[in-house]
């Protein structure tokens, strides 16, 4: 039995992110030493040359202003793979376009409704800020693909995107353009489960030849994880984005590094609330893999640890 003794937290004037985290680390403390854990995983990830950084997140968080700590993991090329959902094209491209709108979780939903505002949380979407916006600006985008192509993965797709987004003002805050400046993959297993998968159906009733290749994405995985020495991943939430990256990743033994970051609880077996020690059990994260799983509001934890990885790098 391990004997280290708790040390109080000492708050000091000018102390960075990083300096705070370190004293999580040693206070004790309960969500707070999960995350210190984790800000060192990040680290020792960064620093492993030999690994492949996955980063994992579902789409809600892009309507809120963590789609900036993301889009700078991006620009600053510290991750090396992305899997997420297709509202996360869906958020990413229509802020280029319009604002989303500070709310609260308790309003009059059927209000809302009444007056053409979609509610996400405590973000307010007017329709003109998303589904009309993005019809009015990917329609003319996708003519322009058809001539080049006809037959896509998700991969390039959102490649292609990120190049016409060349010539809009607000391109630099958006994780798509840095995707495609920087070519970083990003994988949309669920693509047609959101706005942009929308629109693509809308333009295929008169383009019957424009067809996703999914298998493609899975050929563009299948070669990253079986190139790799090793592999690492921050996952944020659950649902098919977390799933498809433990899912490749235990074909070559899982996960030599893994932070997850739920809100979810595990007694209903879901994937979301699935702890690391679950899927060390299916051989998604190596049994001996550095490991940790934070519980609470990634809007909270995933900008704090971010912001004291990059104090350390």
């Amino acid at each position: 039995m391990q004997k280290k003794p708790v040390k109080d937290i000492k708050i000091k004037k000018k102390m960075t992110v990083d300096d705070l985290t370190k004293e999580y680390f040693e206070s004790g403390g309960f969500t707070a030493k999960k995350l210190a854990e984790g800000v060192n995983i990040l680290e020792k990830m960064q620093k492993d040359k030999d690994c492949v950084k996955f980063l994992s997140f579902p789409a809600c968080i892009i309507s809120t202003g963590t789609r900036g700590v993301i889009k700078d993991l991006v620009k600053n090329k510290l991750v090396d793979v992305i899997i997420t959902t297709c509202g996360t094209l869906d958020h990413d491209l229509a802020r280029i376009w319009e604002n989303y709108y500070h709310g609260h979780f308790r309003f009059d939903d059927v209000e809302l409704h009444k007056k053409g505002i979609n509610r996400l949380g405590n973000i307010f979407i007017p329709n003109e800020c998303y589904g009309k916006i993005l019809e009015e600006k990917m329609q003319p985008i996708l003519k322009e693909i058809y001539k080049n192509k006809e037959k896509w993965s998700t991969k390039e797709l959102i490649w292609e995107f990120g190049k016409h987004l060349e010539n809009e003002e607000k391109k630099e805050e958006s994780i798509i353009y840095w995707a495609y400046k920087n070519k970083i993959p990003i994988f949309v297993p669920g693509i047609t489960d959101g706005a942009f998968g929308s629109q693509i159906w809308m333009f295929y009733q008169e383009h019957r030849d424009f067809t996703f290749d999914l298998l493609r994405d899975e050929q563009y995985l299948s070669d990253i994880v079986f190139e790799s020495e090793k592999t690492g991943a921050l996952i944020i939430g659950g649902g098919i984005s977390k799933h498809h990256t433990i899912w490749w990743t235990q074909f070559t033994n899982g996960l030599d590094y893994v932070i997850y970051n739920t809100t979810a609880q595990e007694f209903d077996g879901s994937l979301s609330g699935a702890q690391t020690r679950e899927a060390i059990s299916w051989g998604k994260i190596k049994e001996d893999a550095d490991n940790v799983t934070i519980d609470g509001d990634a809007t909270i934890i995933f900008p704090l640890m971010i912001a004291a990885l990059f104090d350390r790098i």
